[in-house]
């Protein structure tokens, strides 16, 4: 099994926080769907025939293409792939939730969506530069459910700057309170090249501090482990049989093709990514060229990888599996940091499967990076 990432990189407008690859051009989007259409027939043995289970339209705002667009996509993987589709994920964003829209995506297969809210407080909105509003926040689900859509998740953002946590505490309450089955949190980050980025440089923004956003942090597990959620990954929460199958496969190594500009594949053994440049995407698709540069991951690489992304998960690392795969004894090697682990609570042991406690993913990364080879 495998799944297919679509990269739309067109935006209406620049979020002030968002440093993914996207235009605000929207000139070239029938050209860009023309090359995304092109690289799936150009990779077509990438997956090895693979049967694709999975497909997400990312971005970028890919709920911005035409419905003809999104069509010709999927037609082009039904022909040129071996396909048993059990999720089509489309990211929209609550502006777009038109009824032809909705009507559109439901009518061509798209069965889950992913809605980028952010936050149900206007003048957070207007700080981040979203193009929806707080009440385009609050209807966004209801609207989608009343066109049969059953399977939804919501992006939230917390570590805004406040006084304290009032802001985030109004959130949680209005995000449980539409259940939408699924939740992705994510601490609001300065990247350098943002217009956040460019307000810290000049002194005009600064990011709340480590304590506050850990604080937020436990809010999002108490609130959402209330409300029947399992926190699946550091940064998504799931009801019982909602979890996003085609991220979970990203977490367990399920080999994936990525198509369009900056879009990243894995096919077990090889990574590799497309360029973050429109342009460059385009002209050398023009020349039926492929722009995709490949990387062949070491030993070391991929035992570190299966660590960092299995430690963010439920399913934890499994050190039998390590052993068996790679002949290493990797409980033995990092055995005295284990148990300083163990001793501060972080760690959950089932047999030879180890995962992280609440307070261990917290530091998640760091235990990782000290179990690194």
């Amino acid at each position: 099994m495998a799944g297919i990432y679509i990269h739309i990189p067109f935006c209406k407008q620049a979020c002030h926080y968002c440093d993914f690859h996207f235009s605000t051009n929207l000139s070239r989007m029938e050209e860009m769907v023309s090359k995304i259409n092109l690289e799936l027939i150009l990779r077509k043995n990438y997956l090895k025939n693979s049967a694709i289970e999975t497909v997400y339209f990312g971005g970028g705002t890919p709920s911005l293409l035409k419905k003809e667009m999104i069509d010709s996509i999927l037609n082009t993987i039904q022909k040129h792939y071996s396909c048993d589709w059990k999720e089509v994920t489309l990211e929209a964003n609550p502006d777009d939730l038109s009824s032809e829209n909705l009507k559109g995506w439901k009518n061509l297969g798209i069965d889950r969506l992913s809605l980028g809210i952010q936050s149900f407080n206007q003048e957070v909105l207007h700080f981040y530069n979203r193009a929806h509003t707080a009440e385009e926040s609050r209807l966004a689900i209801g609207k989608a459910r009343d066109m049969g859509f059953q399977k939804f998740s919501i992006d939230l953002i917390y570590g805004f700057p406040h006084g304290d946590h009032s802001i985030w505490e109004s959130d949680l309450q209005e995000a449980l309170k539409l259940d939408p089955g699924h939740i992705s949190s994510y601490a609001l980050t300065v990247e350098a090249k943002t217009t956040l980025g460019k307000w810290e440089k000049e002194g005009k923004f600064s990011e709340a501090d480590e304590n506050f956003v850990a604080e937020q942090f436990e809010m999002l597990q108490e609130a959402t482990e209330k409300s029947g959620f399992v926190q699946y990954e550091i940064s998504n929460f799931g009801k019982p049989g909602q979890f996003a199958l085609h991220n979970t496969n990203y977490w367990k190594g399920i080999p994936y093709l990525g198509v369009g500009p900056s879009a990243h594949s894995f096919d077990g053994s090889h990574r590799g990514a497309n360029p973050r440049n429109n342009s460059k995407y385009l002209k050398t698709l023009g020349q039926n060229i492929l722009p995709f540069e490949s990387e062949i991951l070491s030993t070391e690489d991929v035992i570190n990888e299966y660590i960092l992304t299995g430690l963010r998960t439920i399913w934890g690392i499994n050190f039998d599996k390590i052993q068996q795969e790679y002949q290493l004894d990797l409980m033995s090697e990092k055995k005295e940091i284990l148990e300083k682990m163990n001793l501060e609570g972080w760690l959950i042991w089932n047999r030879n499967t180890l995962s992280l406690s609440r307070k261990g993913k917290l530091l998640a990364d760091s235990i990782a990076s000290a179990l690194f080879i």
